[in-house]
């Protein structure tokens, strides 16, 4: 053999492995969320299994790239950055509309999955449910479509002329549209609603000190990643001040919380995860409509409704899909 036909193999020989590397390299999802990891293992479980179901698995076939902003909004924007940076080839961004807002602000060319609790036309995050355009689309819990929903189910359980409040969190958006629904339903029943803020633990601490000031009887707690990842404070709080309360996630009542009522998150999760394997297989996300929840749930906790000295009638029990003795 001629000594520039084996320089030629050698180098042949070298770059083949690398070409066929690069061809058959793992896509990476980059996962956004605004909580902490420790939170919710089972929404990323349905995520997963969404995932599963279009034919990718992390580690055989598809790497996850994780940032948790554990309720601290003002990192979001730096962990969506580093997430564009490592260039990923979608990136889901879950639990909170400042996350979402945070990855579409990064990137407008790498896709993105989101998972949100409001109306994301309203937020401007896509251009209709149908349509989303851009590099965006995902699923929506429509949470202050629900929030009137959970007000008429607390009144089932408290005196009519009960005083309401509201406890939500002034740095996310979605909490607005939240408290417009509960105002407009509490106003229908001549009532004035008591909107408690809180962002901090210690907010919650002096909100939940207002409501015995106030003598409030009933507690609407807004969906928000802040009071998911507190859950157990907020349930806490709720015990000490004995007031009866009513929240989005059913992991609220299994934490000792007296109701809730919302969508099934896993199921959202699980969609999410749908999107995204079909997104690395090519499809745009443009042209992916914004899903809608089909499923909803309501959970009861008897155990907390007897604490509280309530009784719960027996076809609101009927009603319920889970009942936590």
């Amino acid at each position: 053999m001629r000594r520039r036909e084996f320089i030629t193999l050698i180098g042949a020989s070298a770059v083949w492995p690398l070409a066929a590397r690069a061809q058959h390299a793992m896509p990476v999802i980059g996962y956004l969320n605004g909580a902490s990891a420790a939170e919710f293992p089972h929404l990323l479980a349905g995520f997963q299994r969404g995932l599963t179901e279009t034919g990718y698995a992390e580690g055989r076939n598809v790497t996850i790239e994780y940032r948790y902003a554990d309720g601290r909004y003002d990192r979001l924007p730096a962990l969506a950055a580093d997430l564009v940076n490592r260039e990923v080839s979608v990136i889901v961004a879950t639990a909170g509309t400042p996350t979402i807002r945070a990855a579409k602000a990064a990137t407008s060319k790498i896709p993105i999955v989101f998972v949100i609790g409001g109306d994301p036309v309203a937020f401007g995050i896509v251009a209709s449910l149908s349509r989303p355009g851009g590099n965006i689309t995902g699923i929506t819990l429509i949470a202050s479509e629900t929030v009137a929903k959970r007000l008429g189910l607390l009144l089932e359980l408290i005196p009519a002329n009960t005083v309401i409040a509201a406890l939500s969190n002034p740095n996310n958006p979605v909490s607005e549209p939240q408290l417009r629904e509960l105002q407009t339903a509490v106003r229908s029943l001549g009532r004035e609603l008591f909107v408690l803020q809180a962002s901090t633990e210690n907010d919650l601490a002096t909100a939940f000190a207002t409501i015995e000031q106030k003598h409030i009887g009933g507690l609407i707690v807004a969906a928000d990643p802040f009071f998911d990842d507190r859950r157990a404070q907020v349930v806490s709080l709720a015990a000490k001040y004995k007031v009866p309360a009513c929240y989005v996630r059913n992991e609220f009542v299994k934490e000792g919380g007296l109701m809730s009522y919302g969508p099934d998150a896993t199921d959202a999760f699980r969609q999410a995860g749908i999107y995204t394997g079909r997104i690395l297989k090519g499809e745009k996300p443009a042209d992916l409509p914004v899903m809608q929840p089909t499923k909803f749930a309501l959970s009861i906790n008897l155990s907390t409704a007897k604490s509280l000295g309530l009784t719960v009638p027996p076809a609101l029990i009927a009603r319920a899909d889970e009942v936590i003795e």
